[in-house]
């Protein structure tokens, strides 16, 4: 009797201690060791946060919407809206902003919208491990939406990059939904940079605002030197691996969902999390806005953390009510504008060197903390991490049949060959294996 007591009060001590570590954790943990941002790397993000807002907005000279501050854009610069009824389902809607102050070619893609039946329809398109690309995996959906984003827009982003000198830079942004589809657009255009004119990869940048999880971990961790995500304290959605389709299947029960999530994912190895290559991650390096603190009210001046995480990448679920609100491209512009402003009123009060000295140093941790992540990814045995992300792009006629066997295993069920350096995907193919599934 007393050992059945014994052992009862000990399963009862452990659930209260699980409990009380998934109560109080709160997102700021995930990122406590990671080092502060700057404000020349952080500078791009809340004024790229404002071009995806006036997506949303139908006049931008008679905005609805806009945030504190106005759109800071200048109306004149937009080259094309498209909306829902041009995409005819088969991407969120965009802008194209040539930003001739920052030099900068801007295609912005706006969010998930709840009352779009099509945002549904390419969130669903997926399934666990389906779609191979570039030697790992991603969200078929947001995938297609890409490519289909790309064959329309790709000779107008050829022209304007040509117009403008070959000396402006293309950047791809989106929020939610719109990350996934810019970050997969990055991809492709890093790996087929002659279809815009044959522009540089440095020169290629994608702002993932509130992402999505969208590639595997050795593609997330392969293209963090050109995509750049942004999370703000608790949002769920770069937490949880749970496939997209089955949140937004559930998006009236997402508490239960979450707690079910936590429960589950408590049970499973970290192994076995970096073993399983169809796992899907956060794209990029990341940027970490924190702004609240454990058992206290309100918000705190924003700080902003960044690294390229590769084991423990936003794999704890927050339980917290701000969960959902912190996941608003709203919030996420405003916590970006203040601390934004902390960076550089700090970076003012402690400026000890010339500001190219400084910009020239912190490149060069960039660069190093990404040859870092890829040995990091090599060490922990992730599936297919390669340690050269500066790969020669193919020409996008050459053929791949090797790739195509891939994909074809994909969706036969079969597993597919392990790449020896990556194994890109070729254009053609892609295209080819999605006119086949819709045929059939």
């Amino acid at each position: 009797m007393s050992v059945s007591c014994g052992v009862e009060c000990v399963v009862v001590l452990g659930c209260l201690r699980w409990a009380w570590k998934r109560c109080t954790y709160v997102g700021s943990y995930d990122s406590a060791s990671w080092p502060p941002a700057t404000a020349d790397e952080f500078e791009p993000i809340p004024r790229i946060c404002r071009i995806i807002l006036a997506v949303y907005e139908e006049d931008l000279r008679n905005p609805q919407f806009a945030p504190k501050g106005g759109y800071k854009l200048n109306p004149d610069w937009v080259v094309k809206r498209v909306t829902y009824e041009q995409t005819q389902g088969n991407a969120p809607p965009y802008l194209i902003y040539v930003d001739h102050d920052h030099r900068e070619i801007v295609v912005a893609i706006r969010g998930l919208n709840l009352v779009k039946e099509s945002d549904y329809k390419l969130l669903l398109d997926n399934r666990l491990g389906i779609q191979m690309f570039d030697g790992g995996y991603v969200h078929r959906g947001l995938l297609r939406s890409a490519i289909w984003i790309l064959n329309e827009e790709s000779e107008t982003l050829r022209r304007l990059w040509v117009e403008t000198g070959s000396s402006y830079d293309m950047v791809f942004a989106g929020h939610s939904l719109g990350a996934g589809v810019a970050a997969l657009l990055t991809v492709i255009v890093v790996n087929h940079r002659d279809l815009l004119g044959g522009i540089p990869r440095h020169k290629i940048r994608c702002y993932a605002v509130a992402p999505a999880r969208c590639m595997s971990l050795n593609l997330a961790v392969k293209y963090a030197d050109v995509i750049y995500s942004v999370v703000l304290q608790d949002d769920f959605l770069p937490r949880t691996a749970t496939p997209l389709e089955d949140i937004f299947g559930s998006i009236f029960c997402l508490p239960c969902l979450l707690f079910g999530i936590c429960l589950r994912d408590t049970f499973i190895p970290e192994g076995r999390k970096l073993s399983d290559p169809r796992r899907l991650y956060a794209p990029g390096r990341m940027y970490h806005i924190v702004e609240r603190k454990f058992c206290r009210c309100g918000r705190y001046p924003p700080e902003v953390r960044t690294a390229i995480p590769v084991d423990g990448r936003f794999e704890h679920i927050v339980l917290s009510c701000n969960a959902t609100s912190d996941h608003a491209i709203i919030w996420i512009e405003r916590e970006a504008e203040k601390a934004l402003d902390m960076l550089r009123e700090n970076n003012s009060d402690t400026i000890t060197t010339a500001p190219k000295v400084q910009k020239l140093e912190r490149l060069n941790t960039i660069r190093k903390e990404h040859r870092d992540a890829l040995e990091r990814a090599i060490s922990l045995k992730i599936p297919h991490a390669i340690t050269d992300s500066e790969e020669e792009p193919l020409n996008w006629k050459e053929k791949s049949s090797e790739a195509g066997a891939d994909a074809n295993s994909c969706e036969s069920g079969r597993k597919p060959k392990s790449p020896s350096r990556g194994g890109r995907t070729n254009w053609d193919t892609v295209l080819e294996l999605f006119k086949r599934n819709e045929s059939g």
